[in-house]
């Protein structure tokens, strides 16, 4: 139980712990990339600035480019850094007239791209591209500007995308490494934890007191009739209802014991290896079972059928799968008034097996089927105490269940009855040894 409750524990601490590195990891990644975006696109407002210059001679004599024309001043009166010290070898500058006819390029070539007057940053696929238009740099206050040309300067990003590639790789092995030291630590605050400790005092502390309080009953029983005897000590002899008392409530308290120490021990063993498991044939098992039941039925005038038609092989232990549906079967005929119904039927589906234990008792309240399974639990109607009960047999049974890789679910219907599901996986092996 510990064991299931650390790995939990780890794997929450684990899963918030991935959420943060993972979240991190990403907003880091998005951060750097837009930064080198951001310097990209300004390197490419700042070269586009300078070639623009550079449209109207270049307009007028081509070979200008050639011989790689500076302009360090021209009639705005602004100082024009050159665009032939700004260029570098993934960059590139494209000039066009006011048509929109290419009239002269300069650095790297890439592949040809149509001309778009779209005047915003665009991308691409490895190219980030910006067309700017240029008017001429003094403008007549009694004319509209006119329009000399474009400019449009290329970057290639492959260079920042293997930046960010060894970037998202750096991360990725720091996300790993910071997984690993995360699960080595969660194992060690799992350990540290006493919120394990604390569920198990709590539950400690509960199971004391209603141990105490089911075996406060037949030792008052036992108490009583013994001091009763010691009183009267030459009518022992006569006092058979005294004796049959002590019998009755020695057998009562007998039984809750060897309940609480089954309990105990399936709580605190490890599950039992297979190979002392036996493949066991489950529906001679509930014949048997149904067989031996048959006479308490037919006292309360209880119809009691089993329908079990093929054979099926599950593995386990014959004396606690026993246990197990005998205390279904006893809960069904206890709680189910007289010429009421008992139905047991068997249902194979792919790895497992369905056994249905249905009743026409009274049924349990819808608020009260979560509290079925716990230990000494009653409800005022659907559990009360009849015939010397502990309150122990559906616990006892799902505890067996669960130790049989199982479980027992239930549905009920106050007035109409109940029907208890147990599921257990099918042993096929046997077939592969006969």
């Amino acid at each position: 139980m510990f064991q299931a409750l650390r790995w939990r524990l780890l794997s929450f601490y684990t899963g918030i712990m991935v959420a943060i590195i993972g979240t991190s990891t990403i907003a880091v990644y998005q951060f750097v990339a837009y930064n080198l975006h951001e310097q990209i696109d300004r390197e490419l407002i700042t070269l586009a600035d300078a070639a623009r210059h550079n449209l109207e001679p270049i307009k007028k004599d081509p070979n200008a480019i050639n011989r790689k024309l500076k302009i360090n001043f021209d009639n705005d009166g602004d100082l024009d850094i050159p665009w032939q010290d700004l260029r570098e070898s993934n960059q590139s500058i494209e000039w066009f007239d006011a048509d929109g006819k290419l009239i002269g390029k300069a650095g790297k070539q890439f592949s040809v791209l149509p001309f778009t007057k779209s005047f915003q940053i665009v991308q691409q696929g490895q190219l980030r591209t910006l067309t700017i238009p240029v008017y001429p740099s003094k403008v007549d206050q009694r004319n509209k500007q006119r329009l000399q040309g474009y400019v449009r300067v290329s970057e290639s990003i492959d260079r920042l995308s293997a930046e960010l590639n060894r970037l998202l790789r750096g991360l990725s092995l720091g996300g790993v490494i910071s997984l690993i030291l995360t699960v080595l630590g969660g194992l060690w605050l799992t350990r540290q934890s006493l919120m394990p400790i604390e569920q198990s005092f709590q539950r400690l502390k509960q199971f004391t007191a209603d141990a105490s309080h089911e075996l406060r009953s037949p030792l008052t029983v036992i108490k009583t009739s013994v001091e009763v005897m010691q009183d009267y000590p030459d009518t022992v002899p006569a006092n058979t209802k005294k004796l049959a008392l002590i019998a009755s409530a020695t057998n009562q308290m007998t039984r809750l014991v060897e309940d609480l120490l089954l309990l105990a021990r399936t709580d605190a063993a490890s599950p039992t290896p297979a190979s002392e498991w036996l493949s066991i044939p489950l529906d001679e098992l509930l014949e048997d079972l149904v067989d031996l039941l048959q006479q308490q039925a037919e006292a309360k005038e209880i119809t009691l059928r089993l329908d079990a038609s093929d054979e099926v092989f599950v593995e386990g232990d014959a004396a606690q799968l026993k246990r197990l549906f005998s205390n279904l079967l006893e809960n069904a005929l206890q709680y189910t008034p007289i010429k009421g119904n008992v139905n047991v039927s068997i249902d194979k589906q792919e790895r497992f097996v369905f056994v249905r234990v249905q009743d026409t008792g009274i049924g349990i309240a819808k608020e009260h089927l979560k509290l079925v399974f716990q230990r000494f639990w009653r409800a005022d109607q659907a559990r009360s105490r009849r015939d010397g009960g502990s309150g122990l047999g559906l616990a006892i049974a799902q505890a067996i269940a669960q130790r049989h890789g199982g479980e027992i679910t239930i549905s009920s219907e106050v007035g109409f009855g109940s029907c208890f599901y147990v599921r257990l996986p099918i042993d096929n092996s046997y077939f592969r040894h006969i």
